[in-house]
């Protein structure tokens, strides 16, 4: 309809320690269905993936899911497949931007809720609506459906390797010219500009530079203040209804 400007926001977003038990809670709260698929790489089954698998058991029918080839059409296929063969409910994705990014998409195309368990701080994906999907050899961003949820366990994330972290920062601090880029785009093309998510966007990226000193150090804290910046970014595209808030010519 002419005029009119969806926004979809994650319903919650959980920062703190030992939260793989919690996500039992989240589901309650959101009222999500009884079959669950739980949607893993290799790697993070172990740091995360089984543990939360085990927890959901214990109510609901969950049934697992491991991506081996990364973010990935034929992987989001499969997804799509167990989650119709199923008549699963809901997904949630534990691991890094890659598994996520599975997880959105299938979500987008079936009609299903996902919940976002991140296991790296790494980029902005963790939150946003949009999905990277290698495609003949590039990436290609797709438009999907952001998280009904956000669990970032900073223990989880902080035993990755730094250089996830560092990305992170990366990835927030290339707001300042994506804000920019889209300013252009605006005045030259006249794109819609929403003055509220580029202001948060900035925000985020003024903040993760401010507090350098303490993200360098890779501890809990660390994790904490860019987690924060990743999920805001997140919510930033959200309201502007495209990646434009984080995504420029860099």
């Amino acid at each position: 309809m002419k005029g009119v400007h969806l926004m979809q926001l994650p319903r919650e977003v959980l920062l703190g320690e030992n939260l793989k038990g919690e996500v039992i809670n989240v589901a309650r709260r959101l009222g999500l269905g009884e079959k669950v698929i739980v949607l893993y790489g290799p790697k993070t089954k172990e740091i995360a993936g089984k543990d939360v698998e085990k927890s959901l058991k214990s109510e609901y029918d969950v049934v697992p899911l491991t991506v081996k080839k990364g973010a990935t059409m034929e992987e989001v296929e499969r997804t799509i497949g167990l989650v119709r063969d199923e008549s699963a409910d809901w997904v949630i994705a534990v691991g890094g931007g890659s598994i996520i990014d599975v997880a959105k998409l299938a979500s987008f195309k079936t009609g299903v809720p996902f919940i976002s368990f991140p296991t790296t701080a790494s980029h902005d994906g963790i939150a946003s609506a949009n999905a990277s999907i290698k495609d003949l050899g590039s990436k290609t961003s797709v438009k999907a459906v952001p998280p009904v949820a956000v669990i970032a366990d900073v223990k989880v994330i902080k035993t990755a390797p730094y250089r996830y972290l560092a990305a992170g920062v990366g990835d927030t601090i290339s707001n300042l010219t994506a804000v920019k880029d889209w300013q252009l785009a605006h005045r030259i093309k006249g794109e819609y500009y929403s003055e509220y998510a580029a202001s948060l966007s900035l925000m985020s990226a003024k903040m993760v530079i401010r507090n350098a000193d303490i993200i360098r150090l890779g501890n809990e804290e660390s994790v904490r203040k860019v987690i924060k910046a990743l999920i805001s970014t997140g919510v930033a595209m959200s309201i502007a209804g495209s990646s434009r808030p984080a995504s420029g010519a860099e």
